[in-house]
This record gives C-alpha cells, sequence and structure tokens, in this order.
C-alpha cells in the first residue's frame, strides 16, 4: 500500500487525492495546503490528516504529490527527494531551465523516482494513437500537428504568474510533440499575439500563438493554441507518417446525432480539461502508484519536464524577437 502526503488542496489536488483514495492500492495519509479550510475540507473527504509542508515530508509517507503553485515545485521537489520520498509533480517542475538542470542532480543523487505530470500521455485516445505509431501502423512519423484551445482565457491576475502562454499552456503539447516524434526538436520559430483580451497583451503574454519545430533528422512539428475558443476545450491532433496518418479528435458531451434537412448535428464538447481529462489524470495517478510497487521508473521523468521547459523557453524568445531559435 502506498501511502501518499497531497501537497496542494486546489483543483487539481482534489482530482489526484480522489484517485488515490478509490485506489486499491494506496492511501491519502496527510494533506497540506496554504489555505486551512480548503486543507481541511480536502482531508475530511478522502480520511486523511491536516499537516504542514515539512510535517508531511518529514512523516512516514512513500510519496509526495505536489500541486502546489508553479513557483513552489522546484524547492518542494528537492526537499521531497532529500527526504527520500517518490515524487508526483503537476508540470511544470520550473519556469526555468537552470532552475531545472540544478534540480535533477539532487534528485538523482537521493535515487527518488520523480514523475511529471504531463496528464494528456494518459489520455486514452492520444495514448492508442502513440502505441500504434510506436507499432509502425503509419511507418515513419513526418509531420505533426497539435491543436490546442481554451474556452475562455484566465483572468489577467493570473498572467503574470503563470510564465506566459507557452510555458503555462502550451508546454504539454511540447511534451506531446516529443512523446510521439519520439525525438528532441532542434530548432523552435514561434508567433503569438494578444487577440483576446488586451490585458493579456498589456501583461506582456499572448494568447494566440502558433509554433514550427523540426528535429536533427527533418521531422516537423507544427502547434496552435488560442486561450478563446467559443464552441469548447478544443484538444486534437494528428500525426502523418511515410505509411499513412493517425489522428484523435475531440471528445464529445455524447455521441448522439442530429440529422435533418440542414445537415447533421453534434452534441458539445467537452468544456475544459477537468471532465476533458478526467480519464488521463486517474491513469497518470494510477501509473506512478504502479511503478512504484513494481519498481519501475515512472514516466513522464524530470529530463522529459526539462526538454519541454527548453522547447517552452526557445517559443518565449523566437515569438519576442520574431527569429527561430535553437534549442541548446
Amino acid at each position: 500500500m502506498t501511502k501518499f502526503g497531497i501537497l496542494g488542496a486546489g483543483r487539481i489536488g482534489k482530482v489526484h487525492a480522489a484517485t488515490i483514495a478509490n485506489s486499491a492500492n494506496a492511501t491519502v495519509a496527510y494533506v497540506a495546503d496554504a489555505i486551512p479550510d480548503a486543507a481541511a475540507a480536502l482531508a475530511s473527504s478522502v480520511g486523511a490528516t491536516v499537516k504542514s509542508v515539512d510535517e508531511i515530508i518529514a512523516s512516514d509517507v512513500d510519496a509526495i504529490l505536489i500541486a502546489t503553485p508553479t513557483d513552489t515545485h522546484a524547492d518542494l521537489i528537492e526537499q521531497a527527494a532529500r527526504a527520500g520520498k517518490a515524487i508526483l509533480c503537476e508540470k511544470p517542475v520550473s519556469l526555468s531551465v537552470e532552475r531545472i538542470e540544478a534540480l535533477l542532480p539532487v534528485v538523482e543523487k537521493a535515487g527518488v523516482p520523480l514523475m511529471i505530470g504531463f496528464n494528456r500521455r494518459f489520455d486514452p485516445n492520444f495514448s492508442s494513437l502513440q502505441s500504434r505509431i510506436a507499432q509502425g501502423e503509419i511507418g515513419d512519423v513526418e509531420l505533426v500537428t497539435i491543436v490546442s484551445r481554451d474556452p475562455a482565457p484566465p483572468p489577467v491576475s493570473y498572467i503574470a504568474r503563470s510564465g506566459g502562454l507557452f510555458r503555462d499552456m502550451m508546454i504539454h503539447d511540447f511534451d506531446m510533440a516529443r512523446f510521439l516524434v519520439g525525438e528532441e526538436f532542434v530548432t523552435v520559430h514561434a508567433l503569438g499575439s494578444a487577440l483576446v483580451d488586451k490585458g493579456i497583451g498589456e501583461a506582456g503574454d499572448v494568447d494566440t500563438a502558433a509554433v514550427q519545430m523540426i528535429t536533427a533528422s527533418g521531422r516537423i512539428a507544427v502547434i496552435t493554441n488560442s486561450r478563446r475558443a467559443a464552441y469548447g476545450y478544443d484538444q486534437r491532433l494528428e500525426v502523418h507518417g511515410s505509411k499513412g496518418m493517425l489522428r484523435a479528435g475531440n471528445v464529445h458531451m455524447s455521441t448522439v446525432e442530429r440529422a435533418d434537412g440542414a445537415g447533421f448535428t453534434a452534441d458539445v464538447i467537452q468544456n475544459f480539461f477537468i471532465d476533458r481529462y478526467v480519464a488521463a489524470y486517474a491513469n497518470e495517478v494510477n501509473s506512478f502508484i504502479a511503478a512504484m510497487q513494481s519498481g519501475k521508473t515512472p514516466t513522464p521523468s524530470g529530463y522529459d519536464g526539462l526538454q519541454a521547459q527548453k522547447l517552452a523557453e526557445a517559443a518565449t524568445r523566437s515569438a519576442q524577437t520574431g527569429q527561430a531559435v535553437r534549442v541548446g
């Protein structure tokens, strides 16, 4: 039985805690949050005890799940690693490549597992598509196209702490592109605009973006993001290969369609990430638990977090300068 300490009782902390509580192989022992009422409510819902972050990391738990604000992740990973705990941390590891590069040797020296929460790898549709690529169904991957659009922008107050669209939103797509292509990208060219909310532009960020990337062997990925989609949470990808193409479309609220003289009408697509990726989040946590109990190394790893962050930083620089950026 894997015993967890949960750091962060917000929206995603609640999702992960529920998965652990429903597992036959794990339990939530302790919960911490900067808001005492939030910690108490979550602890009560999963039969856990409220403790401080330091108390949880020093306790008898086997694993620490980090669902706190981004700018706390790196320090908490280091603290948990030095305490000998397995770690599942929400993305990103840090908003700084340099901070991640300093962190990973600490984790390696401690000899503890570190998994980064790129949940989309565990989406049943995307996971199936990647497995079929690995089996050679479409031959050699040549071109990956990823579309990710939120239903509405976040508050401008969120932007200042987020690190910007490329580090906060598109980082999922950078990881997915690596996951699907199976190679590292060496050049990134990004464009960005503030078309949805002028306040986002005034805060120094973009809300509409496109990125082109290429690997050393010439494989290409194209990613487009928008903070606005009037029709729901738009999550699609397509992989073109030497023998054919695979694609995964949006998930609708139901599979019911109506046909009449005006044509075919489908139900709306799911509204946001908690609904769209409910299975992915559960699969992610259960994969981590299974890795802990089998002694296998969980993925995505801290290295995957580092590589995605390198792409995010390269895209940010490219969008600011208008030039293609080589990835170090």
